[in-house]
């Protein structure tokens, strides 16, 4: 798979901050790309400059092998955080308005747009301003503006943020099916359970530089760290327990007990393997269950932020 983005070497200083340091990155296309990382961590700055809002003061970004210039923004469809529509505006007005900013004809634009209006379910609205609007809704509205003009590239800053469940769910549908077009996304957010779900590469950046980065599974794989779970049927949990304590390494084990069932979750040291844990296990009691904990992407952030600080500290 070819990369449609590359950051190569990215040096972005205000005053004597550095926004960013020496940062590299490979976006693949067809990927959903997580951007992860504190307040403050360089995240908005490395969006502004693949938007072309700003420049770095060394380094360089490639767009599919080509040094990045002004005619690549109109394949660029970008939501930033911080949305902005004219109050006084009309939606529809202002939807075409933005829509032919991006190159697309007033007959087009209004095609596609009466195509997601209905699609949201929000054609109603069409003739209304846009200080009626409730914040949920003015985010469809800039989301459908966002894509309209089917970008190659499209950045979400916290796409989620102002959205009940309901519709974040459906703009998280729309942004699975537009990859699934071919789209290309960059996806910055807080929120670690839509990286979990979404994301297929992250990169995570602390103190204006990459710390991590890479396929997700692959480096879930790398933070595997032996620990298991594991529900045992029995009928004295209790006494289980204690013969359970007396084998197990006591720091690295949690049990409880519910019924007649002990719920266990274990880090191995290196005295036992998986197999023969659940050997063990099953000699003693009816395993209902038996998983190994791969750390979440909120796990490995935690970890990876906290290592930092203390090499910085």
């Amino acid at each position: 798979m070819s990369n449609l983005l590359e950051a190569k070497d990215l040096y972005k200083w205000y005053g004597d901050h550095a926004a960013l340091d020496h940062v590299n990155l490979e976006i693949p296309k067809g990927s959903i790309f997580g951007l992860l990382g504190p307040n403050g961590a360089g995240k908005t700055t490395l969006i502004r400059i693949i938007n072309q809002i700003t420049h770095p003061d060394s380094g360089v970004v490639y767009f599919n092998g080509a040094p990045l210039e002004r005619e690549h923004i109109a394949r660029i469809g970008y939501l930033p955080e911080e949305r902005g529509l004219y109050k006084s505006m009309k939606v529809g007005e202002q939807a075409v308005y933005l829509s032919r900013l991006k190159g697309l004809s007033k007959l087009e634009a209004k095609d596609r747009l009466r195509y997601w209006f209905e699609k949201f379910d929000i054609t109603p609205w069409w003739g209304k301003k846009v200080q009626e609007l409730s914040k949920g809704m003015a985010q469809k509205v800039q989301f459908i503006v966002t894509v309209l003009h089917e970008p190659t590239l499209l950045i979400f800053d916290e796409p989620f943020s102002g959205f009940d469940p309901i519709n974040a769910t459906m703009i998280k549908d729309e942004i699975l099916q537009l990859r699934d077009k071919g789209a290309t996304v960059i996806f910055s957010t807080h929120r670690m359970e839509s990286v979990e779900e979404m994301c297929d590469h992250i990169a995570l950046l602390n103190r204006s530089q990459k710390i991590l980065d890479g396929k997700l599974s692959d480096i879930k794989k790398a933070y595997r760290n032996n620990t298991y779970e594991a529900g045992l049927l029995h009928g004295q949990p209790a006494q289980l327990r204690e013969e359970l304590l007396a084998i197990l390494p006591d720091t690295a084990t949690r049990m409880q007990i519910s019924g007649e069932e002990l719920k266990l979750h274990v880090q191995l040291d290196n005295g036992m393997d998986s197999r023969s844990l659940l050997h063990m296990l099953n000699e003693k009691a009816e395993v209902l269950f038996f998983n190994e904990v791969i750390p979440s992407a909120n796990d490995i952030f935690i970890q990876t932020v906290k290592k930092e600080a203390a090499h910085h500290g």
